[in-house]
């Protein structure tokens, strides 16, 4: 055990197993579509897009963020966005943070459904996530930034100013 991780640290704890999660967040209204997927392969990233294309209305454009996992590059990934343009893609560089809001939605379903939940099989784990996104569609409710526009430019020109210094140096 360590330091202030007795709660998730114990000697008798055993990973059942993990899973994915594919998570699309409605930045607007909070709403999220979510799926677990048994695989983490193009077909099932395919089925995912299907199930979205199917879920927002028709006249709206979809903007995705995604990470650089080689599954949203796959040439039938391609192919099935060149015949949905509606869907835009946007890749975060490597080892960088992705979208923030996405995050926090991520931090909070391991809050509130995951951290210190016993699950015995993949099937409870995936459970505890539905049950985590039935309650919060039921209820949605979009994140809000508390700065402002100003200051977070102004943090992008403070470390602006530090990455020259530091380049100078």
């Amino acid at each position: 055990m360590k330091p202030g991780r007795a709660g998730t640290m114990t000697h008798d704890y055993k990973r059942n197993g993990t899973t994915t999660l594919f998570a699309a967040l409605n930045v607007l209204t909070g709403n999220v579509i979510g799926q677990c997927p048994p695989k983490h392969r193009n077909t099932e990233f395919l089925k995912f897009l299907r199930a979205i294309d199917r879920q927002v209305p028709k006249g709206l454009a979809i903007h995705l963020i995604l990470d650089n996992y080689g599954t949203h590059n796959h040439p039938n990934v391609k192919a099935w966005l060149a015949k949905h343009p509606r869907f835009h893609l946007h890749f975060t560089p490597t080892s960088s943070s992705w979208l923030n809001l996405a995050e926090r939605w991520f931090r909070n379903l391991t809050d509130k459904a995951i951290r210190r939940g016993v699950f015995r099989s993949v099937p409870e784990l995936i459970a505890a996530i539905d049950a985590y996104l039935t309650a919060n569609n039921d209820d949605p409710k979009p994140f809000v930034w508390t700065a402002t526009a100003e200051e977070i430019l102004s943090k992008v020109r403070r470390g602006r100013v530090t990455l020259k210094e530091l380049s100078s140096q």
